[in-house]
């Protein structure tokens, strides 16, 4: 058993009969009153993503995880292929328990969360950053903007990201994974 004061980006923990990664959290202490946690929740099952609010030193059940390091493969409609990197063996995940799939790539090694108790996948963990080629972007007009102008531009793996105006299609860029933002030009 855990408590509130365990709680961190990524912990998995059982709640309401389901199993849930916490992707947001943040530690509230008013002047009046108990300190709290505000959380936001995704469900490994279903995707579903709530807000919930934890009194502090409320006990959270927490799951043990272990992380192996997959490959992607391909995708087939809504499931993605990813191949183990120490013995070979594939799997096959829904698109739900992805956070970016649209920046995957082929090729691309991810981090995957198992449960310890019954060895089933609970949710893909993307690289900080990807670098993604772009596809498509319209041309950049010197002198029509005021500051940190951008266009949107295609990369490889169809997702849309907004780039700087100086980033013209073949150019390679690094994006976070995160938040689905451009971070800088990459250069070979």
């Amino acid at each position: 058993m855990a408590s509130t004061s365990d709680i961190r980006k990524g912990l998995c923990i059982k709640y309401n009969h389901d199993i849930y990664k916490i992707i947001e959290f943040l530690h509230v202490k008013p002047g009046k009153g108990p300190a709290f946690v505000r959380t936001k929740l995704k469900s490994v099952t279903t995707g579903k993503v709530l807000d919930n609010t934890f009194s502090a030193g409320h006990k959270i059940e927490d799951v043990r995880v272990e992380t192996r390091s997959y490959q992607f493969l391909y995708a087939e409609g809504e499931t993605y292929h990813f191949m183990n990197t120490d013995d070979y063996n594939q799997i096959s995940l829904e698109e739900s328990s992805l956070d970016a799939s649209d920046l995957l790539k082929e090729g691309e090694i991810v981090t995957i969360l198992f449960n310890t108790e019954d060895s089933m996948p609970l949710s893909v963990d993307m690289p900080a950053s990807v670098i993604l080629e772009v596809t498509h972007a319209e041309p950049g007009v010197r002198g029509n903007t005021a500051t940190n102008a951008t266009k949107p531009a295609t990369v490889e793996t169809g997702a849309k990201v907004n780039v700087p105006l100086f980033i013209n299609e073949g150019d390679k860029i690094k994006v976070d994974t995160e938040k689905g933002n451009y971070m800088e030009r990459v250069k070979e």
